[in-house]
């Protein structure tokens, strides 16, 4: 029905994020909750979860076991990843930029477009090398004890 890999829903099943019942033949028996499951699933994953992210934090509660404090964590997850996705995006933009100029050099090869460009990848890898520094500072800073 929704056109998920037979392999797909059995590995789901072995992992326990969506586990169906069993028939007197063995045949697995979606439920529409499990068929809703299903649909959130492929949802989030297109969204970028993973399905450790998809297991762990969603748990897939039924509206009646939600409480407050799961509804704050699973809010501050989202949160979280919206941030990591805004941070991608960021970059990819950079890259399509970075991207998009070279192709333009090259169709149109000038020192003032080469000059263009190459300021453009000066900029582009000090900010790498800037968000590289971050880190390695952050990481031995916590070891000078």
């Amino acid at each position: 029905m929704l056109g998920i890999p037979k392999d797909t829903l059995r590995y789901y099943d072995r992992i326990g994020i969506v586990s169906p019942i069993r028939e007197g033949n063995r045949y697995r028996r979606y439920s529409k909750d499990d068929l809703i499951d299903l649909m959130n699933i492929q949802i989030m994953q297109y969204a970028d979860f993973s399905l450790e992210e998809i297991r762990g934090v969603f748990g897939f509660q039924r509206m009646e076991n939600i409480t407050p404090a799961y509804c704050e964590e699973v809010a501050a997850f989202l949160d979280a990843k919206n941030t990591e996705i805004r941070t991608k995006i960021a970059h990819l933009e950079k890259v399509s930029r970075l991207l998009h100029i070279a192709a333009e050099t090259l169709r149109d090869l000038n020192p003032e477009n080469d000059q263009r460009l190459a300021e453009i990848v000066r900029k582009i890898y000090r900010e790498m090398r800037k968000n590289e520094s971050n880190i390695f500072e952050e990481g031995c800073n916590e070891h000078q004890d």
